[in-house]
């Protein structure tokens, strides 16, 4: 932290979907998420605040879209947006190229959780492993949503299971 201040704090994550209603439905009742703000059209203009920031984003190839805003416990923004004429399929899974790879939430109930995304359409992607087998109760497993968006779960905060030193010897 020699030039920051002090650490940003995460605001939110904006994920695209094939279809809005269909993931809202599977992250609020499968990840006990909030909806924020119901799905929702936005119209390709000029004249508003909300128009412009999109045009400046996305540029000019598009026309409407639909967004739909929830909320994890701890206040974490989950944007979800699902644009008609984009691809469809989610992209192959490829971690080893720069860009998101995953994000990754917490349950102390991991089993519980990867089963209810499996029985959503879900995958498991691996089994469920522990941090520090016979020592501490770290778990992690990767899994993808019905839309095939890969992310992680852990049983325990990012602080407490990395502080135990998982990658030390």
């Amino acid at each position: 932290m020699k030039d920051a201040k002090y650490p940003r704090s995460f605001s939110h994550i904006g994920i695209t979907v094939p279809d809005i209603h269909k993931a809202v439905d599977f992250y609020q009742n499968v990840m006990g998420w909030y909806v924020v703000m119901k799905p929702s059209t936005v119209h390709k203009e000029a004249e508003t605040a909300i128009g412009q920031m999109c045009i400046d984003v996305f540029g000019h190839d598009w026309e409407t879209f639909e967004i739909a805003q929830l909320s994890t416990s701890d206040g974490i923004g989950i944007e979800l947006f699902s644009f008609p004429h984009g691809v469809k399929e989610a992209p192959e899974f490829n971690p080893f190229n720069t860009g998101l790879f995953h994000f990754c939430v917490q349950d102390p109930d991991i089993e519980g959780l990867t089963k209810k995304i499996v029985e959503a359409g879900g995958k498991q992607r691996m089994p469920i492993r522990e941090y520090y087998p016979n020592e501490k109760p770290y778990k992690m497993v990767y899994v993808q949503d019905p839309f095939g968006i890969v992310f992680e779960i852990y049983t325990h905060s990012y602080e407490l299971t990395y502080s135990s030193g998982a990658y030390q010897e």
